[in-house]
C-alpha cells in the first residue's frame, strides 16, 4: 500500500477499474492506484478507518469517482467527502460515462473539481487519463506539495 503519492479510484465496475489502471500504467505516471469498490469502502479509507487499511494515513493526490454505483452513488460519496474536515479540500474528479447535464451540474454543485466523461475508444480514454494524471499529479499544487 502507498506511503507516498497515490490515486484513489472509486468504481464498482471491474472492467472500468482494469481499463483505468491500464491507461494510467501506459501513461507512465509514477503513482500507485488504490481501488475502492464502493462508496462505503472509500469513505472508510479516506476518513481514517484503520480497520480497512492502516497504511492509508496519507490522503491521495486525487480521487477518481464514478457516479453510477449501487447503494451509495458518487454524488453521495462526494457530499460525504465535502462534509468531513479531513477530506473537504481533497481533489475529486468525477470520471463517468454519463453525459447528462443534470449529472454534470450535480457534480459541480456538490464540490467536484472536475467532471470527465469516459471516452468509449480506449486510445482516447488512455489520452484522457494521461492528461488527467499529469495535471493532478504533476502540475496541480495542493497543501503539502
Amino acid at each position: 500500500m502507498p506511503d507516498t503519492d497515490y490515486i484513489l479510484l472509486i468504481d464498482d465496475n471491474p472492467d472500468d477499474v482494469d481499463l483505468t489502471i491500464l491507461a494510467l500504467k501506459r501513461s507512465h505516471l509514477d503513482c500507485d492506484v488504490v481501488v475502492a469498490r464502493n462508496g462505503f469502502e472509500a469513505l472508510k479509507m479516506l476518513h481514517g478507518d484503520e480497520t480497512v487499511d492502516p497504511t492509508l494515513r496519507i490522503l491521495p493526490k486525487v480521487v477518481l469517482l464514478d457516479i453510477n454505483m449501487p447503494a451509495m452513488n458518487g454524488f453521495d460519496v462526494l457530499k460525504a467527502l465535502r462534509a468531513h474536515v479531513r477530506t473537504r479540500s481533497l481533489p475529486v474528479v468525477i470520471l463517468t460515462s454519463s453525459r447528462e447535464e443534470q449529472d454534470i451540474a450535480s457534480g459541480y454543485a456538490n464540490g467536484a473539481n472536475s467532471y470527465i466523461r469516459k471516452p468509449v475508444d480506449f486510445t482516447n480514454f488512455t489520452e484522457a487519463v494521461k492528461q488527467l494524471g499529469l495535471y493532478w499529479l504533476v502540475l496541480n499544487q495542493s497543501t503539502g506539495s
